[in-house]
């Protein structure tokens, strides 16, 4: 049977650690799904074919970030529930998690195969990518149900503290990417469309060896065929708690796309330079990333046992961490930028245009150490309306304005339209700053009082 790592007692810094570091890894090689079709693109296609694939992995990125939001529903749920001792509500989860995740993706692939050159359009698409971009979302969006049934899975495995298992089965996956990126676009000459079939291949891949994987471990609770139906007070649970961060992502994602439009209304070089640069600033992003989702499984099983004070401490342990990453990423991407561009693209003129984008993505190297850990806090604690807010306010009263602004100021620089995301990031630092204040002085001291409740004795990974 699996086992279920305890992150409620013992020391607090080495565990969290060592649980973020998979966690890193498993969504490093996640994001090279989309920078190994653009790299590969890159050097067999031409402008056109990688703004085709930077525009198209756009979109799959929007999706994929709002159903992992989903999922972080069933992360939150099943940490409270393990750290509650409540076994059964845990295999519960999964089976309502399983019945919502079903409905998604049937939804995702009628609505996206169907309209995929209406979605191109919207997104101001360049004429001469506009087929190459349509046909990209389009096969990814056919294999929708692999999309959605990994981040569902990955989600139990993270609610277990298992970071391990995804990071194995995404690795054997992002080896069968490569491959067939190498086969379908640099063999067949397929361009977009070979990247999207590779892409879709490699995460099937994924989730039949996690079914499998699941199928030969076990699960350290009950669950069988009968579970997976809907649930009533735990489906709702998991909309409660995941329903925000997943439109959370989903707008701020939709900012982002809006900034991508603006490139693209520049033209193809400016569109390639800005999909080139978003590439790698989604590398840049991974340290934080995965400290937002480690901290949450961690302070989900420590809230669920009413350790409060050990939650708060991983925040801090968290956030002095993702920070001295975050100034080794800053001077990298602000200052060898170009170097980083050319992995993708041996175009010059986008390789400048990629690194005078790149350079305002470093800035925001430090402000997203401390708000991704604290929205992670926020989202083992379940406060995950908070999250959404603040996500909605940076997004669209802060990032698009800014941008649109910087768009219009002559000469129009990349560089400075990419400001728009550093002070969207200070503006969500503060309004999750004040919720935390507020938090700890009303709402975590008078949960102290009550008492903790009983907890069942379960497996402890060593």
């Amino acid at each position: 049977m699996s086992k279920v790592k305890d992150f409620t007692d013992g020391k607090i810094f080495s565990p969290l650690v060592k649980f973020i570091i998979p966690i890193f890894a498993a969504l490093f090689l996640q994001t090279m799904y989309g920078a190994v079709d653009l790299l590969i693109v890159g050097r067999f296609g031409n402008a056109a074919d990688v703004s085709a694939v930077s525009t198209g992995s756009q979109i799959m990125q929007v999706i994929t970030l709002t159903i992992t939001g989903l999922a972080m529903g069933i992360t939150i749920l099943i940490g409270q529930k393990l750290g509650q001792g409540k076994k059964k509500d845990a295999g519960n989860v999964v089976g309502s998690g399983i019945s919502i995740f079903a409905v998604i993706a049937i939804i995702l692939t009628v609505v996206f195969v169907t309209f995929a050159p209406n979605v191109a359009s919207f997104m101001n698409a360049p004429a001469e990518a506009f087929d190459g971009t349509s046909t990209y979302i389009r096969i990814c969006c056919a294999g929708a149900v692999f999309i959605v049934a990994y981040n569902l899975i990955g989600g139990i495995f993270r609610g277990l503290g298992d970071a391990k298992t995804p990071l194995m089965t995404v690795f054997i996956a992002c080896v069968a990417n490569i491959l067939g990126d190498l086969v379908f676009v640099g063999i067949f000459n397929m361009a977009a469309a070979g990247a999207a079939l590779a892409t879709v291949l490699a995460q099937a891949i994924s989730v039949i060896l996690s079914l499998i994987i699941i199928a030969k471990r076990g699960l350290p609770f009950e669950f069988s065929l009968k579970s997976i139906k809907f649930h009533k007070g735990l489906t709702s649970q998991i909309i409660k708690f995941g329903a925000p961060i997943a439109l959370q992502e989903l707008l701020v994602q939709i900012s982002f796309l809006v900034i991508v439009m603006i490139g693209n209304a520049m033209g193809v070089v400016p569109s390639a330079g800005m999909g080139v640069a978003q590439k790698l600033s989604a590398f840049i992003m991974l340290v934080p990333s995965s400290f937002s989702q480690g901290v949450s499984a961690f302070v989900a099983q420590n809230y669920g046992a009413r350790k409060y004070d050990r939650a708060k401490n991983a925040l801090l342990c968290a956030i002095g961490t993702s920070l001295c990453c975050g100034v080794c990423m800053f001077f990298l991407a602000f200052f060898k930028g170009d170097i980083l561009a050319s992995i993708f693209s041996t175009d010059h003129e986008v390789i400048l245009a990629a690194w005078d984008y790149l350079k305002s993505y470093a800035i925001d190297c430090f402000f997203t150490a401390f708000l991704f850990c604290m929205i992670g806090f926020l989202n083992g604690c379940g406060k995950t309306t908070i999250v959404m807010i603040q996500g909605i306010v940076g997004a669209f009263f802060v990032r698009i304005p800014v941008a649109y602004v910087m768009s219009k100021i002559e000469p129009v620089s990349l560089f400075r339209v990419g400001l728009a995301t550093p002070a969207s990031t200070v503006v969500q630092i503060i309004i999750c700053g004040v919720y935390l204040f507020f938090l700890s002085r009303t709402l975590f001291k008078k949960e102290k009082t009550n008492d903790a409740p009983n907890h069942e004795l379960y497996d402890v990974e060593a």
